[in-house]
């Protein structure tokens, strides 16, 4: 059994890591968060010691560090701008990170990290669930094969998802692009990881649109031309959903051929920290691809809608 902490257990998805924690028969022995709306330690750890002040919780990481309660792993579930500090908070505690997408906001972070491993001799592990997905990895295969017989095969994808926020979301952090990098960084970075994964490295990164509540582009990799769609704003979700009450939309063309994957996200946390325990974990050269093509497109200059784009773009311009 390992020791667990955690930083950040007051947000929005630490219950997946609790319960993967728990899934995966180890112990959660304290947690950190600003807000002390934690009620959900009850259904899991109840036993854990919990801090508002991080120098009271780092002190008590210290005083476990010659006893049987030594922080085996540290599981950072924090707003995105606080990662590169929370992993650092874990290497140096002598303990090996687990984070949450995005890893960090910008490249210099990897290469910095890089360093600290090396120092501290332990490791950063990313979530980057969609890779654990049964039917992403089925599709990975399958291109995989057909590329053994087709080097130069090219194909077409569309990206699009939208999941509806509320005005809240533009009051958070989440709305502050210095902390959150952004709509692509927010909600688009695990689906970046997925198809350069699968089809290859950036060649060529194009955005058409990029509004705090929506940001478009078109991507060429190695073996796909991609045309994306990122938003949060309700109004741009097709009717046909809108009449089923639903207020996500997600979908994966290749070739005009849907890839299914709207469910069999439930255990995926659960993979992620069994595959970590193996030794089997994504680590920081995991990360790069994604974390540049984010990084890229918060700088890049806005290019006008020709060529290829995505569709829904008409539905913001």
């Amino acid at each position: 059994m390992k020791n667990f902490a955690m930083i950040g257990v007051g947000g929005y998805i630490a219950p997946r890591h609790l319960k993967a924690i728990k899934d995966t028969g180890n112990e959660l022995v304290c947690a950190l968060d600003k807000n002390d709306s934690v009620g959900i330690m009850d259904s899991f750890f109840p036993e854990a010691s919990f801090f508002t002040e991080f120098e009271r919780f780092d002190r008590h990481l210290y005083k476990l560090h010659n006893t049987d309660k030594k922080i085996d792993y540290i599981a950072v579930t924090t707003p995105n701008y606080l990662h590169d500090a929370h992993i650092r908070c874990a290497l140096r505690n002598g303990a090996d990170a687990i984070c949450e997408k995005p890893l960090v906001l910008n490249l210099k972070n990897i290469d910095q990290l890089e360093t600290l491993e090396k120092e501290t001799g332990k490791k950063v592990h990313n979530i980057l669930q969609l890779r654990l997905h049964e039917n992403i990895i089925a599709l990975k295969k399958r291109v995989d094969e057909e590329l053994k017989q087709n080097p130069n095969k090219i194909y077409d994808i569309d990206l699009t998802y939208l999941t509806s926020r509320g005005k809240w979301y533009f009051i958070s952090w989440k709305g502050d692009e210095s902390k959150s990098g952004g709509i692509a960084t927010n909600i688009g970075v695990h689906f970046f990881d997925m198809i350069t994964w699968i089809f290859g490295s950036v060649k060529q990164n194009i955005v058409h649109l990029k509004k705090p509540d929506a940001n478009a582009g078109y991507l060429e990799l190695e073996h796909a031309r991609v045309r994306w769609f990122l938003s949060v704003n309700y109004d741009y979700i097709p009717d046909d959903i809108k009449a089923k009450a639903q207020r996500t939309y997600r979908s994966i063309t290749v070739d005009g051929n849907e890839i299914e994957f709207s469910g069999g996200f439930f255990d995926l946390h659960t993979k992620s920290y069994e595959a970590i325990l193996k030794g089997n974990g994504f680590g920081l050269d995991t990360a790069r691809k994604s974390v540049g093509l984010v990084s890229y497109v918060r700088n890049a200059e806005i290019s006008s809608l020709t060529g290829d784009y995505h569709e829904f773009c008409k539905k913001v311009l």
